[in-house]
C-alpha cells in the first residue's frame, strides 16, 4: 500500500482520509487531480508546450509572414523564455500576452479532426523523449501519484483529471498511464464543429477557445462533469487554488494535496507559479507533498 511513499505526515494524511471516507457513500467519493506538475513532470517546459511548439514551427515554415508575429516568432526562434513569461504572468494575474498565445495555438489546429489530433498526440507522447530525463514523455508520470490514483479507486473513489492542459491531448494516454478513463478527463478545449460525410462525419477543431480549464474554471468544469464537490483534490500551482478551495464539505472528510517541487536531483526544484498556493496551504492546513521527502521514487 503506497509503497512508493515514505512514511510521514503526507502518507499518514492520505491513509487516514481514505479510512474516514469509507463512511461516505461510494457515489460521493470523487477525487480530482491536476495534471501538469501534479501527475507528470512539467519542466523544463510543459509537455504539451513541446507538442504545440512543433506545430507552430511547422506552420511558420509554410507561412514565412508569421515568423515576425507571436507566438510563431518565439516558436520559430526557439525562444522558450517568451512562453515561460506568458505562463508566469498568467499565474501572477497578468494575461496581457495570453490572448496572442491562445489565438496562435487555436489557429494552428483549426480544421484538424479530433481523431487525427488524438493520433498525433498519442504518437508524440509515446515516441518523443523528455529533453533532460531521457525517457519518453509517456513515462514521465510520477509513480507515487499513479499509485495514489489506484489506491483511491481500490477504496471506492472515482478519479478525474482536471487540467489546464488540453483535454484531447491527455485522453489518448490517460487510461494506460493513470488508469483514468478518457471520459473522466477534464481539460481545456477549443470549440468543435461537426461535418457530415459518407464516413460518419468528422468533428473538427475551430479557432475559438471554448474554455481554459484553469483557476475559477476548474470548479465549474468539475461540477459540470461530476455534479459533485470532490472529497479530495490535488494540485501544484496557483491555478489549482480554486479547485482545492472548492473541495470543502461540512461533516465529511476532505483532503487537499499540494505537490511541492523541491528535489533538484531527481526532478526539479521551483516554486514559481505556486506562491499563492503554498501560502494558502500553510494558512488552511492543506497537505503539502514534498517530492524530496515524501517519495521513495519519482518516476
Amino acid at each position: 500500500m503506497l509503497t512508493t511513499w515514505r512514511d510521514g505526515a503526507a502518507k499518514k494524511a492520505i491513509t487516514e482520509f481514505v479510512e474516514q471516507a469509507a463512511e461516505v457513500p461510494a457515489d460521493e467519493r470523487v477525487a480530482a487531480f491536476d495534471n501538469d506538475g501534479t501527475l507528470w513532470c512539467e519542466k523544463p517546459a510543459p509537455i504539451q508546450l513541446d507538442f504545440i511548439l512543433r506545430r507552430l514551427v511547422a506552420v511558420a515554415d509554410e507561412s514565412p509572414e508569421l515568423r515576425s508575429r507571436q507566438p510563431w516568432k518565439a516558436a520559430y526562434e526557439n525562444d522558450l523564455a517568451w512562453f515561460e513569461a506568458v505562463v508566469a504572468a498568467h499565474y501572477a494575474g497578468d494575461d496581457t500576452q495570453l490572448p496572442a498565445l491562445a489565438a496562435g495555438i487555436l489557429e494552428a489546429y483549426s480544421g484538424v479532426g479530433v481523431e487525427d489530433f488524438e493520433a498525433q498526440a498519442n504518437e508524440f507522447l509515446t515516441t518523443t523523449q523528455h529533453p533532460t530525463l531521457r525517457r519518453p514523455y509517456v513515462q514521465c508520470a510520477y509513480a507515487p501519484m499513479v499509485e495514489l490514483l489506484a489506491y483511491l479507486r481500490d477504496n471506492g473513489f472515482t478519479t478525474y483529471i482536471a487540467s489546464g492542459g488540453g483535454r484531447d491531448f491527455m485522453r489518448p494516454i490517460s487510461q494506460a498511464v493513470y488508469g483514468v478513463p478518457r471520459e473522466q478527463v477534464i481539460g481545456s478545449t477549443a470549440t468543435l464543429s461537426y461535418e457530415d460525410d459518407e464516413h460518419g462525419g468528422t468533428i473538427r477543431h475551430q479557432p475559438v477557445l471554448d474554455y481554459l480549464d484553469d483557476g475559477p474554471e476548474k470548479p465549474i468544469r468539475i461540477w459540470s462533469r461530476t455534479g459533485r464537490r470532490p472529497l479530495l483534490a490535488a494540485g501544484n500551482a496557483n491555478g489549482d487554488v480554486p479547485m482545492l478551495r472548492f473541495t470543502h464539505h461540512t461533516g465529511k472528510p476532505t483532503l487537499r494535496l499540494l505537490v511541492l517541487h523541491d528535489d533538484p536531483d531527481r526532478e526539479f526544484a521551483y516554486t514559481t507559479g505556486a506562491e499563492q498556493a503554498l501560502d494558502q496551504a500553510h494558512r488552511d492546513g492543506w497537505t503539502v507533498i514534498s517530492i524530496r521527502d515524501d517519495w521513495h521514487t519519482v518516476f
